[in-house]
C-alpha cells in the first residue's frame, strides 16, 4: 500500500485526503489543530463553492449540507454612483445553484470522518526539519499549507506571479439577521463596487447556528476603507463595519443594520499576497515535495476562487495519483502534476488579478450593459463557476464587443 503525507487540513488537503483513502492509500494528515479546535475556533474564510466544485465534493459523497445551506441562484453587481445611488445594479443567474458552508464546520467533520474511517492524524505545528523527518517514510509528500516556517519553502515564481504585495486589507463577519433585499428575485451573492475604495461582499452561508450572511469588506490598502483595528474586540468590529455599509453601500446597511454576530468567534481580518510558487521543493539531498492548493497559487478572495480552486486542486492531484500507479512520485510527476492544475485555474488567476486593478473601459462598459441585457449578467455570473469562458469575451475588448453584436 503506497503511503502519502499531506500537511495541512483545509478544503483542499482533507478532500484530497478523504479521496485517497477511499481509493486505498494510507493517508497520514498532519494539522496544527484538532477537528474540536477547528469547530470552535475563529472563522477561517469566507467561500462560496459553485457548480463544478459542489459536483466534486458530491461525487465523493461529502456534501453534508446540501438539505440545510441556502441554495445560492445569483451573483449580483451594484456599483456605487455617489450621492448613496448605484450607477449599476443587476443580477445574473446561475446555471447550478451555489453553496456557502462555514469552514469551520466542514473541515471539523472532515477531520473527524478521515479518523473514524482509519486515517492517521497528526496534530502539531509543522517545520522544514519536521517535515524532513516525516517525509522519509512516504512515497509522496504534499503541501497544502502555506504558513508559518513552510510559507518559504517553495520560490516565488515571477513569471506567474503579478502582485508582490496584498492589494486588499480584508475584514469578514459572519451575522444573524440580515432581511432579503429589496431588488433580488434570486438568493444572490451580492458585489458592491466602490471605485478606488473597495469592494463589499454579501452572501448567505451555513453556520453553527443555521443560516447567516457573511459580510466582507475589501478595502484599496492606505484608503477610506483599511480602517479595521487588530486590536478591536468582535463587536466593534461589526459596528465598524455597519459604519462603512451606512456611509458607502447604504442599499445594504438597510437589511443589515439590526445583524448581530453568529457567535464570538465571527470576524476575521487580514490580507493576502496574490502569488503562484514553484510546487516542487528540495528539502534535503534527494527528498522532494510538492505543494498544492493556497501553497501553491494563492488568490485573493475578490473573485470567490480560492475554495474552487482548492477543490479543483484535490480532484487533478486525486486522478494523478491514482494513474501514477507504482510508478515513482519524483519531481518530475510533481511538476507535471501542478501543470496540469495550472492548466485548470490560470483563468481564475488573471481574473482576480484584474479585478485588484481599475477596470478597463470595456468592463465598465460590461457592467452598464448588463444593466439592461440579461444575457450579459447571466454570462458573467457563471463565469464564477467556469472562469475559463472569460477567454471567449471578458478579458479582451475586441471579443467583447464581437460579443455584444451578437446578442
Amino acid at each position: 500500500m503506497r503511503k502519502i503525507l499531506i500537511v495541512g487540513a483545509g478544503q483542499s488537503g482533507l478532500l484530497l485526503a478523504l479521496g485517497l483513502q477511499s481509493a486505498g492509500y494510507s493517508v497520514t494528515l498532519i494539522s496544527n489543530r484538532t477537528a474540536d479546535e477547528i469547530r470552535d475556533g475563529n472563522i477561517l474564510s469566507t467561500q462560496c463553492l459553485f457548480g463544478a466544485s459542489l459536483s466534486h465534493e458530491q461525487n465523493q459523497g461529502l456534501d453534508f449540507w446540501s438539505e440545510v445551506a441556502p441554495k445560492i441562484t445569483g451573483i449580483g453587481v451594484s456599483l456605487d454612483g455617489g450621492q448613496g445611488g448605484r450607477a449599476v445594479n443587476w443580477v445574473g443567474s446561475l446555471n447550478r445553484a451555489a453553496q456557502s458552508v462555514d469552514q469551520r464546520l466542514k473541515m471539523s467533520q472532515w477531520l473527524s470522518l478521515f479518523a473514524e474511517r482509519g486515517g492517521n492524524v497528526v496534530i502539531r505545528e509543522v517545520t522544514r526539519e519536521i517535515l524532513c523527518k516525516f517525509a522519509r517514510d512516504y512515497d509522496l509528500t504534499l503541501v497544502a499549507s502555506g504558513r508559518g516556517e513552510l510559507s518559504t519553502l517553495f520560490r516565488r515564481d515571477e513569471t506567474r506571479s503579478r502582485f508582490s504585495t496584498a492589494q486588499r486589507s480584508l475584514a469578514a463577519a459572519y451575522v444573524h439577521g440580515m432581511t432579503p433585499s429589496a431588488d433580488d428575485t434570486l438568493e444572490a451573492v451580492r458585489c458592491n463596487l466602490i471605485p478606488g475604495v473597495g469592494e463589499l461582499f454579501v452572501m448567505p452561508c451555513h453556520t453553527h447556528t443555521g443560516s447567516c450572511g457573511i459580510l466582507l469588506w475589501e478595502a484599496v490598502p492606505g484608503g477610506t476603507l483599511d480602517s479595521f483595528s487588530k486590536n478591536i474586540t468582535a463587536s466593534q468590529h461589526l459596528q465598524h463595519t455597519l459604519a462603512l455599509m451606512k456611509r458607502f453601500t447604504p442599499w445594504e446597511y438597510d437589511r443589515s443594520k439590526n445583524v448581530q454576530l453568529t457567535d464570538a468567534n465571527a470576524t476575521l481580518t487580514g490580507s493576502i499576497t496574490p502569488a503562484v510558487r514553484q510546487p516542487v521543493a528540495e528539502i534535503e539531498s534527494g527528498l522532494f515535495v510538492s505543494a498544492i492548493a493556497d501553497a501553491a497559487v494563492t488568490n485573493d478572495p475578490i473573485t470567490g476562487q480560492g475554495a474552487n480552486n482548492a477543490v479543483k486542486c484535490a480532484q487533478v492531484y486525486l486522478e494523478a495519483i491514482i494513474r501514477q500507479g507504482d510508478k515513482d512520485f519524483d519531481a518530475e510527476f510533481m511538476q507535471c502534476t501542478f501543470e496540469r492544475y495550472w492548466g485548470v485555474v490560470a483563468s481564475s488567476v488573471k481574473w482576480t488579478n484584474a479585478m485588484l486593478t481599475p477596470p478597463p473601459a470595456h468592463v465598465s462598459e460590461l457592467l452598464l450593459a448588463a444593466n439592461d441585457e440579461t444575457r450579459i449578467a447571466d454570462r458573467f455570473a457563471n463565469s464564477f463557476d467556469n472562469p475559463s469562458d472569460l477567454e471567449n469575451w471578458f478579458f479582451d475588448p475586441v471579443k467583447f464587443h464581437q460579443y455584444l453584436r451578437s446578442l
